[in-house]
């Protein structure tokens, strides 16, 4: 039995790129952290130690950095298209360059009341996401793009219940026709092109996102991702997919009957874990080969 190389690749991860636009007297910053990762004809190099088809993951990083300033970072997802057709295009070794971003938002300060034109807060909600894989050359050329976002916790405190569940010898949770839903919610979504209107569509689908899961009456967590999907997907037809992966954080009610305090759904205990792990997947019945689209998209399924 002989011991073959399998697959590999190579990249420079978190880089911590900030991009500041003085074209006016009011400023625009984009602060993000972008990893990349080349697959190619790289066997030598575990093989045999041989770096002649190695492009340092340092010259990744100094890329990465320069196309910041060269082709603009005004959003995330074209920013990586240019560096992952980059790398196929101009480094012959490379077969397929996948570039995966966080984009951290922030708020312009108010002063008296209107807003500063070149100072900051982090905005503490949600990180904006994308991922992008390009691979082949001419007609061969394969492009994927997914958008997204992670750790938006959003709760609401009824229109959910749970009851009605198998149950065996070991289960002990009671149903319950009002109980508090909350997650931190992570999600991505495919597009079916790479020439998107990328801003108005991050901003609808997560306004999209959020919307259904405060209307929709929850009989399941699952049932609430699922109308969250497909109400991206019937809103946005640029959308191919939407995958969701949302930690159920749950929220006990706390027995005060110890104290003589009647707790009428109004107190709880938070807990962080152990939780239910709730993912799904919602696509087009006719949606294209997603190829390497999600490959190693941390969090979904």
């Amino acid at each position: 039995m002989s011991i073959i190389l399998g697959p590999n690749r190579y990249g420079k991860a978190e880089n911590r790129v900030v991009r500041i636009y003085r074209d006016s007297p009011r400023h625009e910053i984009h602060d993000i952290s972008v990893s990349t990762a080349l697959r190619g004809d790289f066997a030598r190099a575990h093989l045999a130690g041989d770096q002649l088809n190695v492009l340092p993951t340092d010259t990744q990083k100094q890329t990465a950095y320069s196309f910041a300033k060269e082709k603009g970072l005004l959003s995330i997802e074209s920013y990586g298209l240019d560096l992952a057709t980059h790398f196929v295009d101009t480094v012959e070794p490379v077969h397929n360059a996948r570039v995966e971003i966080e984009e951290f938002a922030w708020q312009r300060v108010l002063v008296d009341g209107s807003e500063h034109d070149h100072t900051w807060v982090r905005r503490g909600q949600e990180v904006r996401t994308a991922a992008i894989t390009v691979e082949g050359m001419g007609a061969d050329r394969r492009s994927w793009v997914i958008g997204g976002l992670k750790d938006l916790v959003i709760l609401k405190s009824t229109g959910s219940e749970f009851a009605g569940f198998m149950q065996d010898p070991y289960t002990l949770l009671q149903p319950t026709s009002d109980r508090v839903m909350a997650t931190s919610l992570t999600a991505g979504w495919r597009f079916a092109t790479t020439d998107a209107d990328w801003e108005a569509t991050y901003a609808g689908i997560k306004q999209v996102l959020v919307s259904q899961f405060a209307t929709v009456h929850s009989l399941a967590l699952q049932q609430t991702l699922f109308e969250m999907g497909r109400a991206v997907l019937e809103a946005f037809p640029v959308i191919a997919e939407v995958r969701l992966s949302a930690p159920n954080k749950h929220h006990f009610l706390y027995d005060l009957s110890p104290f003589g305090v009647a707790n009428d759904n109004e107190v709880y205990h938070a807990a962080d874990r152990p939780y239910g792990l709730i993912q799904a997947t919602v696509l087009h019945d006719d949606a294209a080969d997603a190829g390497p689209a999600w490959d190693s998209y941390t969090g979904l399924v």
